[in-house]
This record gives C-alpha cells, sequence and structure tokens, in this order.
C-alpha cells in the first residue's frame, strides 16, 4: 500500500494552506465522494453545484478519512484539518504530490477544443505508437495505458484531479514515456489539470459551447487558453521541454490566442497563410487524401475519417509531432493511415440497407454544421437528421442547432438529447421555433418525435436509396438522463435495433428510455 505523508504532499502546493505546521502521519489515499473513503485517506471537501463536501466531513471521518482538506473554519476537528482558499484547485497538486509527480516523467501532449479533440488525441497517439514510442492516452471516451483500455464513465468531461493523476501515475509504472491527453473547459476551469505539467498544447477550434457554464464566449475563451498558460507552467524535464502552442489558423480564436500565448507557436490551417496546411485534397467513401505542407516539405495523408473538419484536426496532429516532437513526417502520414476510426465518429452502421446510416457525436452548433455539410458530400440523395440538445445547458444552441438543420438538412427530426429535469415539450419546442424561422414546415421538412428510438425508426422510413440518415449528439456515449437518472443508451445500438426492424431481420433490441411508455409528466419526477 503506498504511503505519503501529510507534509509531503503540501511540499510544492503553491498555494497558502494553514496550519504550516502539518501532523506527522501518512496518507494511503485521496478522496472527494465520503461514500468512497478507505481508512487512511486524505478527504478534500469541495463545494458543488448542489453539494458541499464539508457537509459529509464527519462521514468522511467516520470511514477512516485521517485528514481533511476545506476551506470553512473549523473550530475543532478530531483529525488534523487543512484550511486552503480552494480544495477543488488544490486537490490537483496533492494528488501529483501523492503519485510522486508522474507529470515530470512524461512528456505530455494536451488537447483542447469544442470539437475534434478526441479525433485529433487518436491521431496523435497513432502517430506516436508508428513512431516506436512508448504512449498512452486518456481521452473523454476511454484511458489507454499499454494494452489496457479503461472506460472514463458514461456522461465524462476531463476525469478528475486524482483520477487523472493516477491514470499518469499507472503509465509511469507501466514504463510509457508520452501521454496525450484531452481537456475540456470544464477540467480547466475547475483546475483538474493544473499539475499535469504540459510540454505541447493543441487547440482544435472554439466555437459556441457550454456558455452555461462559463457565462460568455470570452470566458470558455479563456478557460481553453489556460492549457497554454500551463506551459509556462512546466518544469524542465531530463527528456526535453518543447513548450510548442498549436493552434487554428482557420478558428475565431486565432487572433485571441496569438496575442495571448508567451511560448512557441506554431499555426495550422486549410489556407497558405498557416504554417502547415493542406492542398490537392480528394474524397471517396472509405475516408480522404491530401498533400501536408511541413516547413516546405510535403507529405501525403490519407485518412479513413470524412469532413473537411477531420483534415484540420489531422493538421494539428501533425504539428504537435512533427515540429513539437521532431517526428519523421513519413511515419507521422503512416500514423494517420492506422487510424481506424473513432467510436461514434461519423461512424457507419451497415446491415445492408439501400443508404447510408452514421451515427456521430455532434451536439454544438458548429460540429453540427460541419457534420451535416459532410453527409451532403457523401451523397447525391437527402441529408436526414436526427438530433435533439440537452437540459440544464446552453439554451441558445437549440434554437442554433436547429436553424443550421433547418438551411444545411433535407429532413430534420427533433428528439431527445438528455434532457434531465427540464421539460423535454419545452425542449423541442423551442427547436421547432428555430426550424420554422429558417423556413422549416413541421411535418413537412421537420418532425418533433421525443422518443429517440422512435425518432431514428422514424428517419429510417423517411429514408429513400441513396440517402444519408445522421443520428447526432450522442455519438459514443453510453447513456441518457431523464430527471436525476441515466438510463443505458448507445445510439449505434439503437441504430442497429431501427435498421433490424427496418429490414425485417434479427438484431439489437432498442434500448429502453422512459419516454417509450409514460407521460411526460411521471418520468420527469423519476
Amino acid at each position: 500500500m503506498q504511503k505519503v505523508k501529510l507534509a509531503t504532499l503540501f511540499t510544492d502546493l503553491p498555494l497558502a494552506y494553514s496550519p504550516i505546521k502539518l501532523a506527522d502521519i501518512s496518507i494511503t489515499g485521496i478522496a472527494i465522494d465520503s461514500r468512497v473513503v478507505q481508512p487512511g485517506d486524505l478527504f478534500v471537501a469541495i463545494q458543488g453545484g448542489t453539494v458541499d463536501g464539508h457537509d459529509y466531513i464527519p462521514t468522511a471521518i467516520d470511514k477512516g478519512a485521517v485528514a481533511v482538506v476545506g476551506q470553512m473554519d473549523m473550530k475543532s476537528s478530531p483529525v488534523p484539518y487543512i484550511r486552503v482558499e480552494s480544495p477543488r484547485q488544490s486537490l490537483t497538486y496533492l494528488a501529483a504530490s501523492f503519485y510522486d509527480w508522474p507529470g515530470r516523467k512524461l512528456t505530455v501532449i494536451g488537447v483542447t477544443g469544442t470539437d475534434g479533440k478526441t479525433t485529433t488525441s487518436n491521431l496523435i497517439y497513432h502517430i506516436l505508437k508508428e513512431a516506436g514510442l512508448r504512449a498512452g492516452m486518456i481521452s473523454t471516451v476511454n484511458a489507454v495505458i499499454g494494452d489496457e483500455v479503461l472506460d472514463t464513465g458514461f456522461h465524462v468531461t476531463t476525469p478528475d484531479a486524482h483520477d487523472v493523476q493516477r491514470y499518469l501515475a499507472r503509465m509511469v509504472e507501466a514504463g510509457l514515456t508520452h501521454v496525450v491527453l484531452e481537456t475540456t473547459s470544464h477540467g480547466w476551469a475547475q483546475h483538474r489539470v493544473d499539475a499535469c505539467e504540459f510540454d505541447i498544447g493543441v487547440v482544435t477550434n472554439i466555437t459556441h459551447e457550454h456558455l452555461d457554464e462559463h457565462g460568455s464566449y470570452e470566458n470558455y475563451r479563456a478557460a481553453k487558453a489556460r492549457l497554454f498558460s500551463s506551459l509556462e507552467w512546466t518544469r524542465e524535464k531530463p527528456q526535453g521541454n518543447p513548450r510548442l502552442a498549436v493552434i487554428n489558423r482557420d478558428d475565431r480564436s486565432y487572433e485571441f490566442l496569438t496575442d495571448f500565448i508567451k511560448v512557441d507557436r506554431i499555426a495550422y490551417g486549410m489556407g497558405g497563410n498557416a504554417d502547415i496546411h493542406a492542398f490537392d485534397v480528394t474524397y471517396s467513401q472509405q475516408g480522404m487524401n491530401f498533400i501536408a505542407e511541413i516547413n516546405k516539405l510535403r507529405v501525403t495523408i490519407k485518412v479513413s475519417l470524412l469532413g473537411n473538419y477531420n483534415i484540420s484536426n489531422c493538421l494539428a496532429a501533425l504539428s504537435a509531432a512533427v515540429v513539437g516532437l521532431g517526428i519523421d513526417p513519413i511515419i507521422a502520414a503512416q500514423g494517420i493511415a492506422n487510424l481506424p476510426g473513432i467510436p461514434g465518429r461519423m461512424e457507419r452502421i451497415e446491415m445492408g440497407q439501400d443508404f447510408t446510416a452514421i451515427v456521430d457525436f455532434a451536439h454544438t452548433p458548429n460540429a453540427l454544421k460541419v457534420t451535416l455539410e459532410t453527409g451532403r458530400q457523401m451523397t447525391e440523395g437527402r441529408v436526414i437528421a436526427i438530433f435533439g440538445s440537452a437540459g440544464l445547458r446552453d439554451k441558445e444552441k437549440r434554437r442554433m442547432m436547429a436553424e443550421i438543420s433547418a438551411e444545411l438538412a433535407d429532413l430534420t427530426v427533433l428528439t431527445a438529447e438528455d434532457p434531465r429535469t427540464e421539460s423535454l415539450d419545452g425542449i423541442l419546442g423551442e427547436m421547432g421555433a428555430g426550424a420554422r424561422a429558417k423556413g422549416g414546415s413541421e411535418g413537412e421538412t421537420f418532425w418533433r418525435i421525443p422518443d429517440r428510438g422512435e425518432a431514428i425508426k422514424f428517419a429510417l422510413r423517411l429514408a429513400r436509396p441513396g440517402d444519408i440518415v445522421l443520428a447526432c449528439g450522442k455519438g459514443h456515449e453510453q447513456s441518457m438522463c431523464f430527471g436525476a437518472r441515466e438510463h443505458p443508451w448507445d445510439d449505434r445500438t439503437a441504430m442497429r435495433a431501427a435498421l433490424a426492424e427496418y429490414l425485417g431481420m434479427d438484431g439489437p433490441e432498442m434500448p429502453y428510455l422512459p419516454t417509450q411508455d409514460m407521460p411526460e409528466d411521471v418520468w420527469l419526477k423519476t
């Protein structure tokens, strides 16, 4: 069992704490949830949106916590209590210290952005593997440590700070030397990755998303930009420290980031004004080919992904690998060619139907726009879109996404996507208004079908030979939230179930959602 002295945990904490003199006790773990506290743990009490960890300090102590970190004043405590200004920010450094600062022993490539983070992370990971580097990856889909693949959860952003550090420590223990770490705006705003010691930072784009969380585009952009600030904090490493920022020349964030970044930077883009750019793009049903120009060198790229936005993701990955790490462009190109595809990203579902069925994660206005544009490139038939918009999240994008679909898709089916405790009927009403504002006609060009399974079935019945049906918004996710409960749900399984019924063949059962048999006022209370 790992043991670390309490005082040791606080040695490199860049935040004030009291008391300065700490008890001579050993810590065997760190917990932020009183329900999982084990004897010997340090319990970090964090104030959340609806739950205050300070209320659970007695429970944590009863379960064996030997010390507590919090921000409230406590007159007395049966175990050492260390007061900090921000327990959440302190957690990332305490966890890094507990695991002996694994980020300092790895070359860490961070990837952030609104859309394309997971794809870009996977592209970089495959390039590193092709280059013969012992690499791991932590994404919103999974953590890859050698031959082990760990699920990172149902609905996930960046994992909590102590989980991130635990994954990094396991990578060091496994002998890995490089890691690709996908980071979200939530992760940066909540300081979950502050102690990861990034060497290279990559941004895909910064568009309209999470404004409910951050309040404005400027705040959201600033949260993403903390990745580049962190390059300045990183300590020098024996293996080297590139401190390179990789930014998107074509994105609206470019000017801001250019002025913001204080380390070396490189810009990628589709035009010749970027440091790394693409030309001679050709498309097929199996993917794309293009030529990338890097430092006046040209290399042919073949990728099994679709859409111009994935050319941008490839350029981002090439920038990090070739310029940041010095990997040979030919090897990098082979790494990209080795990528088989990303779960839930433009994933084809083939069961013998005479039209194309695809599941994609597009859940933001920009992602939906580029996905529908890609769908248009892939077919001479009609584009049929199925999507919703989450409850208790950015409400403005509901109208925006419906407007985009009304303009770019031929037919649109609006449905459930994690309504949570909001009225699904109300959400669909807002989306319907957006579709009508752009000329949509309900019952002719768009429909509102609350049950997602029925919505997919309905869209398939609309399809003609040569059409493309795109189920957007859930992608790889494995659950859907109604009320306060997560129900098992996978759009890929749902699409296969709907296709099996449509084709009259055996297939999986349609996953259950409460909209199948409950009035809305009932499932909202479950």
